[in-house]
């Protein structure tokens, strides 16, 4: 049986992080990238952001993304992948984050293999 996981967060396009330097507090960093470098800094074995073109998130009107504009509450998708200890504990340890974001943890069972004919 395989340990893989995968974590998919979900939340807005207008989720910043939480300032934590003199200029994030000025101008806050978008919580997409920001999740990217913590997930980096503690060793997450793969980080995905996806590209939406379209879809809502609960309770929000359907958004399509456009190249020009698009709407706050367009929704984003980060996914990462680990263990599934590893991927519980970056949610502990980011919880204060990670508080508006719904969060999904897919265990990874069936791994591929090839099968001899």
């Amino acid at each position: 049986m395989s340990e893989a996981a995968a974590l998919r967060l979900y939340f807005p396009l207008s989720a910043h992080a939480t300032g934590t330097r003199f200029w994030h507090r000025l101008s806050a960093p978008a919580l997409a990238h920001h999740l990217l470098t913590v997930a980096r800094q503690a060793g997450v074995k793969q980080v995905i952001l996806h590209h939406v073109d379209a879809g809502y998130l609960a309770g929000k009107k359907l958004s399509r993304h456009h190249v020009e504009v698009s709407s706050m509450h367009h929704p984003q998708c980060l996914e990462l992948v680990d263990t599934e200890k590893h991927l519980r504990k970056f949610l502990h340890e980011h919880a204060v984050e990670l508080k508006k974001v719904r969060a999904i943890l897919f265990k990874c069972e069936l791994p591929l293999t090839q099968v001899s004919a």
